[in-house]
């Protein structure tokens, strides 16, 4: 439902929206510039396209500055011709009725960022889901790469190892003889009851979430997630059984005591970093909950 009519909003002048929009813009260019540049000239880049295949949020979308709810901007800033906006008295906002609009997806990220932050983090995956991508198959997910270890090596390796993978969208990804070997069976319908804090695509989804809730979040945030979702892919591909020396991407060897080891502390550290980013989009989202009403389970308008 709206706000109450005596409900006050931040008000940025001219000078400090502007201000921020520019340094947003700059900051998202330079993150997007070698991937855009590869694109005109029909390169792949098999870390960091994946931030713009995987995920649906577009380079210019990615660029796009909001302030986010509750929020109105004095003078006359662009945002008053884009979608979901209205002019108020107190300056160019969004309109409160859009916010009700998105709450389905509100309440949605909430429970998944919610229920995720109860569980302990398990970091004992090993990274292993991207080796059950490619066992026993001649289906290489990344044609142009070779495998590290080579077909039977990298086979051997998930042999060895029991796969704990709780993440939908990485299992939906093994092959038909690596399933099995997962000791959970991920799927959508129990994503919520198995999220949990020490998995790396879950951590890179705070990206997902972040940008889904655009925007009614500042778009500063939806940058921070792009940012660690970046740090936390790179993880990923230098544990996979992928040779990927030729990009600068020396190997996390998890196929080894030592690699392990190296795999489980970057985990952890990864963990950490994103328990704070979960934390502040959850406090982004405490607002746009305020007004939902319930009654036997259902949202009222």
């Amino acid at each position: 439902m709206p706000p109450a009519a005596h409900e006050e909003r931040i008000v940025l002048s001219s000078d400090e929206w502007a201000s921020r929009m520019q340094t947003h813009e700059r900051r998202v260019d330079g993150l997007v510039r070698p991937h855009l540049e590869r694109r005109r000239h029909g390169e792949k880049h098999p870390v960091e396209d994946f931030l713009f295949t995987y995920y649906s949020h577009r380079p210019a979308q990615l660029r796009r500055w909001h302030p986010g709810a509750g929020v109105a901007l004095a003078g006359d800033p662009l945002h008053e011709s884009w979608p979901g906006y209205v002019r108020t008295d107190d300056g160019v906002t969004l309109d409160p009725s859009y916010v009700h609009r998105r709450i389905a997806t509100i309440l949605w990220v909430h429970d998944v960022l919610e229920t995720t932050s109860s569980r302990p983090a398990f970091t004992g995956c090993l990274g292993l889901h991207e080796w059950a991508m490619v066992y026993r198959s001649a289906d290489i997910r990344h044609r142009s790469w070779p495998l590290r270890l080579g077909a039977e090596s990298t086979d051997a390796v998930v042999d060895a190892h029991q796969i704990h993978c709780t993440h939908f969208d990485a299992f939906r990804h093994f092959t038909g003889p690596a399933r099995p070997r997962n000791i959970v069976l991920p799927t959508r319908e129990r994503q919520l009851a198995l999220e949990q804090p020490g998995c790396l695509h879950a951590n890179m989804d705070l990206y997902k979430w972040a940008y889904k809730l655009s925007p009614l979040i500042p778009s500063e945030l939806v940058a921070d997630a792009f940012v660690l979702a970046r740090e936390i892919r790179e993880l990923d591909m230098r544990a996979s059984p992928y040779d990927l020396s030729m990009l600068g991407y020396e190997p996390v060897a998890i196929e080894t005591a030592a690699g392990r080891r190296e795999y489980t502390s970057a985990q952890r550290a990864f963990s950490e970093q994103a328990a704070k980013l979960r934390r502040r989009l959850l406090a982004a989202i405490a607002p746009l909950t305020a007004h939902v009403a319930f009654r036997d389970g259902c949202v009222l308008p």
